[in-house]
């Protein structure tokens, strides 16, 4: 029976995730996630506490199932030399895909980030690690592009490091940069993927 309602709430939070990545926290109504789901309000509020409990089950589905499997051939030990190339040629596939969820609604975190929820803690600080991840993802596979090692890890006073740390926060600027544009500018946002691809 437990299982049951664990495969149900993993279908619903994938249903939600949809709803709320295209229309936002703010915008997506509850009648709208029980259509999306197929659940009652009481059993969305039952199984998710609230529309926000909902909304960071949906945040936490998003990163493991969308994000990171992206990001884990930049994050193993050794990082592949042409890691980073093929994350950002994915990405710019996904982004460049107007039938996509990346291509019409760019990136659920970026999404909340500019919207009033951003401005609750919970969700800034869950942006701000989001973003950590992403630009210690970015120095990575720059390091391993450059043959300065898989890992990127030189020492703090080395001049290769110090460059690294800047390509990679700029990178890492690129890639949020493309995300919060697609929905706006998608030639944009595609100029920015570029841009991050030609730092290697």
């Amino acid at each position: 029976m437990a299982r049951t309602r664990e495969f149900a709430t993993d279908e619903a939070v994938v249903a939600a995730r949809s709803v709320f990545w295209e229309h936002g926290y703010e915008q997506a109504s509850v009648p709208e996630l029980e259509r999306a789901t197929g659940l009652g309000r009481s059993s969305i509020y039952q199984a998710f506490g609230s529309k926000r409990g909902l909304f960071d089950a949906c945040v936490e589905s998003y990163l493991a199932e969308v994000i990171r499997p992206r990001l884990r051939p930049l994050e193993q030990d050794p990082v592949d030399a042409g890691a980073l190339a093929e994350y950002l040629d994915g990405l710019r596939g996904a982004l460049g895909d107007a039938g996509s969820a990346p291509g019409r609604h760019g990136c659920l975190l970026m999404n909340a980030a500019g919207a009033p929820i951003g401005r609750e803690d919970a969700i800034a600080e869950r942006v701000a690690a989001y973003r950590e991840e992403l630009r210690a993802a970015m120095r990575r596979g720059l390091a391993a592009a450059r043959g300065l090692g898989g890992s990127g890890r030189l020492g703090d006073g080395e001049p290769d490091a110090r460059l690294l740390d800047r390509d990679a926060e700029a990178c890492a600027s690129l890639v949020t940069s493309a995300f919060a544009l697609t929905r706006v500018d998608h030639a944009a946002a595609l100029r920015c993927v570029d841009a991050a691809r030609a730092m290697i």
